[in-house]
């Protein structure tokens, strides 16, 4: 008999490849694009992913609450007026879904074709399920909490290069001075590259894509969901910049940072960081 998880995990999947079609077919077409913020887009597709999935898992777990990107919070019909984390502080409804439609959006507003959809399952206040679909080349990352990561359903792993000079790696400093600081990290690795979308990078590192994975501010629960999950049950050891949990649902501002890496070059990365001066930084 499958576990909760695994039939969690079999929905996700499902349902990241109905949005991943939709992103598909209106991939460089037309499209409205409005403003966020100074560097972020959100376009009419954002917001038909988002529905898409959004009515899904209402019609499937009508008792579950979704934090989404776009919309916000969407409570349980039982917790109506009520936030995800309704019965205290870091405490979420049992069963909260929380999804980016489209994780990437000036890259696909711009046709690089770089981006993703992400679905995560956050259970008690812990990521469960991770699902980030690459709709342009059909790859799904997948995990689940005790089980492996997988790609298109075959287990794959973090980076198991001996040489931190050898690694690829993911790397955004931002904030002020973060060009700078991010030289310092960049002169002790192969290669640091900014891809424009969190949710694919990460995932990226628990397949072995990426050996690892650097942002020191920027992020959001939703960005991280899912592809954390993914990147931890790949092998990689992931935390915030200052070493400590990676996941952590009293913050809900655009303040999270993220280190993943396999070890020992995770702890090596985080010395790089605190040499550099690197703190935690919002974009504005």
């Amino acid at each position: 008999m499958p576990t909760s998880h695994e039939n969690d995990l079999a929905f996700a999947v499902s349902l990241a490849g109905q949005a991943g079609e939709l992103l598909s077919a209106s991939y460089e077409q037309a499209m409205k694009i409005d403003r966020k913020s100074k560097r972020d887009v959100v376009t009419n597709v954002d917001y038909a992913s988002e529905a898409l999935v959004i009515k899904a898992i209402r019609d499937r777990f009508p008792g579950d609450a979704i934090l989404a990107e776009e919309s916000g919070r969407h409570e349980r019909a039982d917790q109506a007026g009520q936030s995800p984390a309704a019965g205290g502080r870091g405490r979420w409804s049992r069963r909260t879904w929380v999804i980016d439609p489209l994780d990437g959006t000036v890259n696909y507003a711009n046709g690089i074709p770089f981006f993703c959809v992400s679905i995560g399952l956050v259970e008690e206040g812990v990521p469960v399920v991770g699902v980030v679909l690459d709709p342009l080349r059909g790859d799904c990352y997948a995990a689940t909490a005790g089980g492996p990561t997988t790609l298109n359903g075959e287990p794959v792993r973090a980076s198991d290069k001996a040489e931190l000079g050898d690694f690829v790696v993911s790397l955004a400093i931002i904030g002020r001075g973060g060009i700078a600081r991010e030289r310092r990290v960049a002169h002790e690795i192969r290669i640091g590259r900014r891809m424009g979308s969190a949710a694919l990078a990460l995932a990226y590192v628990g397949s072995g894509r990426f050996d690892a994975f650097v942002q020191n501010g920027g992020l959001s629960l939703w960005d991280i969901a899912a592809a954390g999950l993914i990147a931890e049950r790949g092998g990689a050891t992931i935390s915030d910049l200052h070493g400590a949990a990676w996941w952590n649902v009293a913050k809900r501002g655009a303040r999270l940072s993220i280190v993943a890496a396999p070890e020992p070059h995770h702890g090596t990365l985080l010395d790089l960081l605190r040499a550099a001066r690197t703190t935690v930084e919002t974009r504005r």
